[in-house]
């Protein structure tokens, strides 16, 4: 079986949480795990100087492989081998299009503490990947 558990991560409690709850339940899941995080390219749109622009991208890609090496060391604790992967784009498209063209066995995710009103009204990665993928999810 070559299925993985994709886990998107991202600088906030909610991820936080997502990863302790997956770690502190983990029980008969594959070890296969990806921890996946999403630059968003919106730079273009800020007015920044195009002269800036790609600095500002090349940190932001440092950053998010920091990031990414960060949990890596709590999925190691636990007994995985975790792949780490950079992409960018919009969050809900690039995990949409991994869920279809890849083996995903689970879909790890958490919610923020905010309402389903609010979740209609103002959008979540979370609300809006939970209608567009096929994988089972794993909500936090």
């Amino acid at each position: 079986m070559n299925a993985r558990i994709l886990l998107p991560v991202d600088d906030s409690e909610t991820t936080e949480k997502a990863v302790r709850g997956f770690l502190n339940n983990r029980t008969d899941f594959p070890d296969r795990v990806t921890l996946l995080h999403v630059l968003e390219d919106k730079l273009a749109y800020r007015m920044i100087p195009e002269a800036q622009i790609e600095s500002i991208r090349e940190r932001s890609r440092v950053v998010g492989q920091q990031l990414l090496e960060r949990f890596s060391e709590q999925f190691k604790a636990a007994g995985f081998n975790p792949e780490l992967r950079l992409e960018t784009g919009d969050p809900v498209a690039v995990i949409k299009r991994i869920d279809a063209e890849e083996e995903v066995f689970l879909l790890v995710m958490a919610r923020h503490r905010a309402s389903e009103v609010s979740d209609v009204l103002f959008g979540s990665v979370t609300n809006a990947v939970m209608h567009k993928v096929k994988s089972p999810m794993l909500l936090f």
